[in-house]
C-alpha cells in the first residue's frame, strides 16, 4: 500500500512539474525535487531510473500524456507538450462554477484587477455576467507601467527569477540586475517589486514605473524570500527600509481640527494616544498647545514617515524623538518657509 501513495505522489508532482510554464526540468531536476517531496512525506526517495520509467508510464493508456524532449540551455529537458493538459484534470461540477461565478461577483469588479487578462478569460470559459459596481478600491488608472502587474503576479506566484531593467529619476541610465521578485505592493497609489538580487535578509524595492524592462530566467534556481515581509515592513511607513536605522520614539502633538483623522486613520500601527496624568504633564510643558491631543510613534526614519508628518502643514507638531525625525521635519518645514518666502519677495518687486 506505502508502494502505491509512493507511486501516486510521483505521478501527482511530476504532473504539476510535466506542466509548469515557467520552468524546464531535465530528468536530474525532476528526480530531486520529486525525492524532496517523498522525504518531506516520510517515504523513501527514488532513483532516476525509476522516475525515467514514470515518465514512460505516463505516456501509455491509461494517462496517455503528450510529453516532449527537448534541448535548453545545455539540458535534455521533459514536459508536456500541452501545458494544460493534466492526468488528473477532470470538468468542474455545476455547483462548483456556481460557486465561482459568486466569487468573481466579488472580486471580479476590482478595478486593481484589470491587468490580469487569464481572470478575464477565466470568466469568460464560466459564463460571468458583470454585476453593476459596488466596490471600488483606490486605483490610478494614469500610472506607468500599471501592464507589469499581471506579469509580475504571474512571476512571483510561479517563483520564476527575473532580469530587471531598470532606470532611477535622478539617473535615466537603464541598469540591469538578475532579481528574485516576493511580493507586489501598493503605497500612495503607486505599485513597487519587493524583492532580493542574492536571497538574503536584504530587500530591495523598485516602483512600476521605473522598470523598463522584465524579463523571465526559467533556467535561473529560485531563492525563496528568507524573511517574513509582514513583519518586514512592521516599522515603517511606506516601502523604504533602512536595514541599519533604528526605530525611532516619536512624540507629536496634533490640533482638534485634524485629530479625528490621525485616530480613525493612525499615520502607522504604533500610533499611541496619551491620555491622563502623561497628558497633562504634556501640556503643562508645551502652554502654548492648550487644544488637541498629544501621541506617539515608534518608526524607521525614511522619506515616506518624513512626507505623511509634514503633510499635516501646522495641524501637526513633531516635538520630540529619540533619533533625527523631529529635527527631519523641521529641516524639511523650514527649507520650505525659506523658498515660500523668496517667491513671495520676489512676486512683490
Amino acid at each position: 500500500m506505502a508502494t502505491n501513495k509512493n507511486a501516486l505522489i510521483r505521478y501527482k508532482h511530476l504532473d504539476m512539474l510535466l506542466s509548469d510554464r515557467h520552468h524546464y526540468y531535465d530528468i536530474n531536476d525532476l528526480t530531486s525535487k520529486v525525492n524532496n517531496i517523498l522525504y518531506d512525506e516520510g517515504f523513501p526517495e527514488v532513483t532516476r531510473r525509476c522516475i525515467e520509467k514514470d515518465i514512460v508510464y505516463l505516456q501509455e493508456a491509461p494517462f496517455n500524456a503528450p510529453i516532449k524532449r527537448f534541448k535548453w540551455n545545455g539540458k535534455n529537458c521533459v514536459a508536456y507538450k500541452n501545458l494544460s493538459f493534466s492526468i488528473f484534470k477532470q470538468e468542474m461540477s455545476r455547483e462548483e462554477r456556481n460557486l465561482l461565478r459568486e466569487v468573481l461577483n466579488t472580486i471580479g469588479q476590482f478595478d486593481g484587477l484589470d491587468n490580469f487578462e487569464w481572470l478575464d478569460k477565466f470568466k469568460l470559459s464560466l459564463g460571468y455576467n458583470r454585476r453593476r459596481q459596488i466596490i471600488s478600491f483606490s486605483n490610478n488608472p494614469y500610472l506607468v507601467n500599471s501592464n507589469l502587474l499581471g506579469t509580475l503576479f504571474d512571476m512571483i506566484s510561479n517563483k520564476v527569477v527575473i532580469r530587471l531593467s531598470y532606470h532611477t529619476f535622478s539617473e535615466p541610465t537603464v541598469r540591469c540586475i538578475e532579481f528574485y521578485p516576493y511580493l507586489l505592493k501598493q503605497y500612495n497609489d503607486r505599485w513597487f517589486l519587493m524583492g532580493s538580487t542574492d536571497g538574503s535578509k536584504k530587500i530591495l524595492n523598485f516602483a512600476l514605473d521605473r522598470i523598463d524592462d522584465v524579463e523571465p530566467l526559467p533556467e535561473r534556481k529560485y531563492l525563496e524570500c528568507p524573511v517574513d515581509l509582514s513583519e518586514h515592513f512592521e516599522d515603517i511607513v511606506g516601502v523604504t527600509l533602512y536595514e541599519d536605522k533604528p526605530v525611532e520614539h516619536i512624540l507629536c502633538w496634533v490640533s482638534d481640527v485634524s485629530k479625528g483623522y490621525v485616530i480613525t486613520k493612525p499615520i502607522h500601527g504604533s500610533f499611541t494616544p496619551i491620555k491622563g496624568e502623561e497628558e497633562q504633564k504634556l501640556h503643562k510643558e508645551y502652554p502654548q498647545l492648550q487644544d488637541g491631543m498629544f501621541f506617539t510613534l515608534d518608526c524607521i526614519n525614511n522619506f515616506e514617515l518624513i512626507r505623511e508628518l509634514c503633510s499635516f502643514g501646522k495641524e501637526l507638531i513633531v516635538l520630540q524623538s529619540d533619533g533625527t525625525v523631529a529635527d527631519d521635519v523641521f529641516i524639511r518645514i523650514n527649507e520650505m518657509n525659506k523658498k515660500y518666502s523668496q517667491l513671495r519677495t520676489s512676486s512683490s518687486h
